[in-house]
């Protein structure tokens, strides 16, 4: 199977791994709507959703930028809409958007734990509801979620409580989607790698240059989900994968070109959190 014709909703994808995975499917020429709030530059961070949707049909695919919030339920409901109208349908939904605070509880602002909570978890599950009666019409409808398995050991839930349970409430209520819908033939997995990612986030808020240099690039998620969306959904759902694991599954073996600094070692890559 390829993304040819595909019709994917993801939240976010002005920059980094969202982008990178529309990127990919552009390059099959899929269309692509993203409901995303960055509708003007950031002073510190590159892209808009309009700088995207530009990028996603110069790699030769359709794009419908979609300035809103997956917070909010209007938002959600005009985006399924708008994407039906400008597509014909939805085959794919992406749950990318996610907000990243690593404070532990005691640090942890109200404002901020509300926030992950209703990007991540709430944000999840209202997004991929809502295009449910589109995907029961696809011929290989998916749901894929950027989080990761429920490793609910002491190490992560008390290294951040709250990030941890925001990231973990979005592989529940992806995980309670496939079983909800299996019979349906919607597939419904998460995907998370086994290194950190060189992106904003890694940048700014967990490791800076010292992590962005033993991270990989964007690339290799976009890869791996590109495996995963074009699988048939009735062999492969309620699960929650690891990048690496999907790629050696489809033949990948050499992952050094995917090192966001050319000629960093495998054994130097700092290992993501929630997996060991």
């Amino acid at each position: 199977m390829t993304l040819a014709g595909k019709t994917i909703l993801m939240s976010g994808g002005s920059r980094g791994i969202g982008l990178a995975i529309a990127l990919r499917a552009a390059r099959d020429g899929a269309n692509i709507a993203m409901l995303a709030k960055t509708d003007t530059p950031h002073p510190k961070l590159p892209g808009t959703v309009h700088t995207a949707a530009e990028e996603i049909r110069a790699a030769g695919g359709q794009a419908l930028p979609i300035v809103g919030d997956v917070r909010d339920e209007a938002s959600i409901t005009e985006a399924v809409m708008r994407t039906v109208g400008e597509f014909g349908g939805i085959d794919i939904v992406v749950n990318n958007a996610s907000v990243i605070d690593l404070s532990g509880s005691l640090d942890l602002a109200t404002k901020k734990y509300d926030l992950m909570q209703d990007v991540n978890v709430r944000g999840t599950f209202l997004l991929s509801r809502a295009a449910v009666p589109q995907l029961k019409d696809a011929e290989n409808p998916h749901i894929l979620s950027l989080s990761p398995p429920l490793n609910v050991t002491p190490k992560w839930l008390g290294a951040h409580t709250g990030y941890s349970l925001a990231k973990f409430g979005m592989t529940m209520a992806t995980l309670g989607l496939a079983s909800e819908f299996a019979s349906d033939g919607i597939a419904a997995n998460t995907l998370w790698p086994r290194t950190t990612i060189a992106t904003a986030a890694v940048q700014n808020v967990i490791g800076g240059d010292r992590l962005m240099a033993v991270s990989r690039t964007p690339e290799i998620y976009a890869d791996a989900a590109y495996e995963v969306l074009t699988s048939p959904s009735r062999e492969r759902t309620g699960r929650t994968l690891i990048v690496e694991d999907v790629l050696e599954a489809a033949g990948v073996t050499d992952f050094s070109g995917y090192a966001a600094v050319p000629g960093t070692p495998d054994e130097a890559m700092y290992p993501d959190i929630f997996l060991d």
